[in-house]
């Protein structure tokens, strides 16, 4: 009996996604714990600075929250149906960071005060002449420059499953 070539790839985007879940969701939760009345400066311009996002990306679009858990979860629904065509070993990684980010944002607008849609997302990663963001936000843009990177290899024949 054949292996389906569809099950390593799902099972290394679900483990992927899931790691970037848990160092989103705890790192939010330590910065929640540790940074409600104080500032830490890291060095240079780095800074852990606690910022409530109801917005989407820079914290445009105060207020949306509803539609953007919406538009989230369809894009997550979408990308998760969209595995397969990433068969190489970057692009099942890039997949599983833009899922693993955009799933720790929807877990923020789900759970947090005052509940779904309308939660704010924990940011708290400032470089001071940047929007503060957090490690989902760093998961999703490194994910979609990698998978933009990867299908832009693929089309010109470069990576053949590596």
């Amino acid at each position: 009996m054949a292996t389906s070539p569809k099950a390593p790839t799902s099972s290394w985007v679900a483990f992927s996604a899931i790691f970037v879940i848990a160092v989103d969701q705890w790192s939010k939760y330590w910065a929640v714990g540790a940074l409600s009345d104080r500032s830490i400066d890291v060095f240079w311009k780095l800074r852990f600075h606690l910022v409530a996002n109801t917005g989407f990306a820079f914290s445009t679009g105060q207020g949306l929250g509803p539609i953007l858990g919406l538009v989230a979860l369809v894009v997550v629904v979408v990308l998760w149906r969209m595995r397969s065509r990433f068969p190489s070993t970057v692009g099942t990684l890039a997949l599983g960071l833009v899922l693993g980010g955009a799933c720790g944002n929807l877990i923020d607008r789900a759970l947090r005060t005052p509940g779904w849609g309308r939660g704010a997302v924990v940011d708290f990663i400032d470089f001071r002449f940047w929007p503060v963001f957090n490690v989902a936000d760093m998961a999703i843009v490194i994910g979609v420059l990698l998978l933009s990177v990867t299908m832009w290899v693929e089309q010109r024949g470069g990576l053949n499953g590596a």
